[in-house]
């Protein structure tokens, strides 16, 4: 019953701002640099949540990086933007096309049959249920695994 649930609705490259708290799964390349799966914009009561940087199971060797934007190279192709955690930073290319949401709080009213969800993380119990802490779930886009 006391789920905290985060509604994702649509949103542009162009509405990521520095100092804004934002997460981005992304693959490296070759060249070492990191390039964007998919943005998250989080609401500043979500500031905070899973800072840094680590693997991620969107893709094989994909990363997720919760941090501080930093600072925004704005390009005709892509953006970049240099992310800031506790014990580091990475700098990451995001496509034009690469999907962005802006994650808002949201209301267990929004969990019904048919929603499209994401749970970032659940504890299996002994009844063979999970138990989340969070919930995303899809307000008028689908949330990004």
């Amino acid at each position: 019953e006391n789920v905290n649930v985060a509604a994702s609705v649509r949103s542009a490259l162009s509405d990521i701002k520095a100092g804004q708290y934002i997460g981005i799964a992304a693959v490296p390349q070759r060249d070492g640099s990191l390039h964007a799966l998919e943005a998250h914009i989080f609401d500043e009561t979500m500031r905070g949540t899973a800072e840094g940087y680590r693997s991620w199971d969107l893709l094989p060797n994909s990363t997720m990086t919760n941090a501080v934007v930093h600072d925004i190279v704005r390009a005709v192709h892509n953006h970049a933007v240099t992310l800031r955690y506790k014990d580091g930073e990475q700098r990451i290319v995001i496509p034009l096309t690469t999907t962005v949401v802006t994650y808002l709080p949201g209301t267990v009213s929004e969990l019904k049959p048919g929603a499209k969800i994401f749970v970032p993380s659940a504890v299996s119990q002994p009844d063979g249920t999970l138990l989340a802490a969070r919930v995303m779930v899809g307000r008028d886009a689908p949330p990004p695994q």
